[in-house]
């Protein structure tokens, strides 16, 4: 399939974040997974790691990250990438939501504080 049409509005929500599945298997992608999420400011991270490198790309408000123990922010247009195995955070800087694009390969998995691996739905 080569043109995959917009969901009308979020397709997963958890506690202040929303993720809106573009590109994934469910959808008719096979290798990469992207999809739309949306955290609300004031929303608590959820520290985890990655099995495979995702990426970033913020399209309204900053997002404060911290990777590997490192602390950044990322605003309009600038890209976040996280590599596979560090611990990662992202949360929504300021009074505004964060909206990112975030892209992940097929498969890829976050692993919770506990060690136990996590599908994210939204990215199947």
């Amino acid at each position: 399939m080569a043109v995959i049409t917009a969901p009308t509005g979020p397709t997963h929500e958890v506690g202040g974040t929303r993720f809106t599945s573009l590109a994934t298997p469910s959808r008719g992608s096979t290798d990469t997974s992207v999809w739309r999420v949306e955290i609300a400011p004031g929303t608590p991270a959820t520290p985890h790691r990655l099995t495979k490198e995702e990426v970033f790309v913020v399209l309204a408000g900053t997002a404060a990250t911290r990777i590997d123990g490192l602390d950044a922010t990322a605003a309009t247009g600038d890209v976040v990438v996280v590599p596979p195995g560090v611990d990662f955070e992202i949360t929504a800087a300021g009074d505004e939501p964060l909206q990112a694009l975030c892209c992940l390969p097929v498969g890829g998995q976050a692993l919770l504080g506990d060690g136990k691996a996590f599908n994210p739905p939204w990215a199947q």
